[in-house]
């Protein structure tokens, strides 16, 4: 039996071993093995192969979903808050949460929120913890401009396997648009300079822009425009972890998050489809010069229809983790499916001013022998 706080009081949650991932063999807990895809028993090395299957590519209405507050992941899983970051994750509801995942905190305590829209689709871990460990020494040793010490000093905290939650969007658009077309031409100019005392005439070529106004049409389909439904992860480290290859998405099987955990979306669907629209609007700007023809082409206003909003909400698997050097705590991430780290790290100050005062040396060099030839 485990404690956790609900509302502030201590609750006993008995923990149960689930059909799920039990073991057919001792009947242990099985966890998910990313380096075989199977689940796999702690205790007696007993594997189960997982069902992966590619048929739940049904999209779900955008309005009818705003209107319904779709709760179905309760059925399964339960919410637990970190009350250090505010982070909230989703376990199995025999599950219990000792630490977060997203800050290391152990001030964890059972939640009241709805654990929300069941995910559709999940990528399952490919990359193993022991592989994320050597990912992450394969990129501290490139971290050049790191302190010297930096390689035999970090301390390596806990490294944790998290399903982060993200967004998919379909929409068809219809966008009607006004756009100012320069054409150049050219003029000559003539005009008067001083040469070795006295003036002289020359003349030269003068670019102008010729400008008119066009309106137009631009139609499109944007298919799984992915966005971010997490505030929990550092958006620039995670971006320098992607790409994800979303061809790698099987159907959402519990199986996949035994022993892993997954982050509850922070990022409401109605919010995630606001910062879709934005990719969206992009897309179609990038499309409008792509069909506007002249030496100069200026965007004056779009207005886009939305048609046909659909959305799925998927899981994708991070290695998340950091390290502390000289009494301070660097965070770091690592692609659960393609091992791609992407972190922070110290800089060593006296390498970067070795450095600014070695171009600058290159500089004066190539200057001085520039003045002599």
């Amino acid at each position: 039996m485990n404690e956790v706080e609900k509302n502030g009081q201590p609750e006993t949650i008995v923990t149960e071993k689930t059909k799920v991932t039990q073991c057919a063999s001792c009947g242990g807990n099985t966890v998910y093995e990313p380096s075989t895809g199977t689940l796999k028993c702690p205790f007696c090395g007993t594997e189960k192969e997982i069902e992966k299957t590619q048929e739940n590519t049904i999209e779900h209405d955008f309005l009818q979903a705003l209107e319904e507050h779709d709760h179905s992941w309760d059925d399964e899983k339960r919410v637990f808050s970190c009350q250090n970051c505010g982070a909230e994750s989703v376990l199995d509801n025999d599950k219990v949460a000792d630490f977060c995942s997203f800050c290391g905190s152990s001030h964890i305590s059972l939640s009241d929120h709805h654990a929300g829209i069941k995910p559709a689709l999940v990528i399952p871990f490919q990359i193993s913890k022991d592989e994320a460990v050597e990912k992450f020494k394969a990129w501290m040793k490139k971290r050049y401009f790191a302190p010297s010490k930096l390689s035999q000093s970090y301390e390596l905290k806990k490294l944790s396997g998290a399903y982060i939650p993200y967004w998919t969007f379909d929409s068809q658009t219809n966008s009607s648009y006004t756009v100012r077309i320069g054409t150049y031409y050219y003029v000559t100019v003539t005009r008067t300079v001083m040469e070795d005392g006295k003036p002289k005439q020359v003349t030269e070529q003068v670019r102008k822009i010729r400008w008119r106004t066009e309106h137009g049409r631009y139609e499109a389909f944007f298919d799984d425009v992915l966005v971010k439904a997490s505030r929990n992860v550092t958006s620039g480290l995670i971006t320098k972890i992607e790409p994800f290859r979303l061809n790698d998405l099987v159907d959402y099987n519990a199986a996949y998050l035994s022993g892993f955990l997954a982050e509850r979306y922070s990022i409401p669907l109605k919010e995630g489809w606001h910062d879709a629209q934005r990719i969206i609007d992009s897309r179609i700007e990038d499309g409008i010069y792509g069909q506007e023809y002249g030496d100069v082409v200026e965007i004056v206003n779009v207005t886009t229809n939305y048609k046909e909003i659909t959305y799925k909400h998927i899981l994708l698997p991070i290695w998340i983790s950091s390290f502390q050097f000289n009494q301070k705590v660097y965070r770091f991430l690592v692609n659960g499916q393609t091992g791609k780290v992407s972190g922070q790290s110290p800089v060593s100050i006296v390498k970067v001013s070795i450095l600014i005062v070695a171009i600058l040396a290159i500089i004066a060099v190539v200057l001085f022998f520039s003045d002599i030839l």
